[in-house]
């Protein structure tokens, strides 16, 4: 109950304050061009201050699988609300989320997506086309990209199966895929949450595929293997 109510009163403005700000930042840095602090420094700071200001404690297995230097697909779970984040906060690696059209729709967040370019996609072939052809001009040196391939958030807690877009994209790319296990989020905060709940989060880093071994499955048995390999760390 202490917990609840010091999500509500404090945390929760502070969050909101935060983000506020960050959405500004990004907007400008974008605009700068400054690409490292768009995609990394600002994300970073915001995703780490998000686990502070709501007082839980989060592990992360496996950074030391990625180089810094190497353009990579991030594919994870979605268990709820923190892992956006979570992502953010800890991985420590630029990166360009892969996201729905209609999420330019959001305020403020929606317009800072827009400025720092994230890879938006809709449901029609000539949208994926220009995604792959938006992915390949900015993904390089360094700069990754994140998908969640299940393509919404889980209603148990269990995964749901994955979308094929992702992988084609990821073909198409030629990039290593990064398997990544999320596992804490859903207690702490599910789609169907009222409020949140302190407790333990974990972010579990597997090893990289590269884009020779993806070059070499078809994409159902890329899906399937990436699948297991996300399950596989689930608690």
């Amino acid at each position: 109950m202490i917990y609840k109510l010091y999500s509500y009163i404090i945390a929760t403005p502070l969050f909101v304050i935060s983000t506020f700000i960050v959405a500004v930042l990004i907007i400008i840095s974008s605009i700068c061009r400054c690409d490292v602090l768009t995609h990394k420094y600002i994300p970073h700071l915001w995703g780490k201050m998000t686990f502070m200001i709501y007082l839980i404690p989060v592990k992360i297995y496996g950074i030391e699988k990625l180089d810094k230097k190497q353009s990579y697909i991030f594919l994870a779970n979605h268990q709820g609300y923190l892992d956006i984040p979570l992502m953010y906060g800890y991985l420590n690696h630029s990166f360009k989320w892969m996201m729905k059209d209609y999420l330019k729709k959001m305020p403020l967040v929606g317009i800072a997506c827009m400025f720092s370019r994230q890879i938006f996609v809709g449901d029609s072939r000539a949208s994926i086309a220009n995604a792959v052809n938006n992915a390949r001009k900015t993904l390089y040196g360094g700069m990754s990209m994140a998908i969640f391939p299940e393509g919404t958030r889980t209603y148990d807690g269990k995964m749901i199966p994955f979308k094929r877009g992702a992988f084609m994209l990821a073909s198409e790319i030629g990039l290593p895929i990064v398997p990544i296990t999320i596992n804490g989020s859903f207690k702490v905060f599910s789609r169907q949450a009222k409020s949140l709940t302190r407790a333990q989060l974990s972010l579990i880093i597997h090893e990289p595929i590269t884009s020779e071994q993806c070059q070499e499955k078809n994409t159902k048995s890329l899906m399937t293997e990436v699948y297991d390999i996300i399950e596989s760390g689930l608690e």
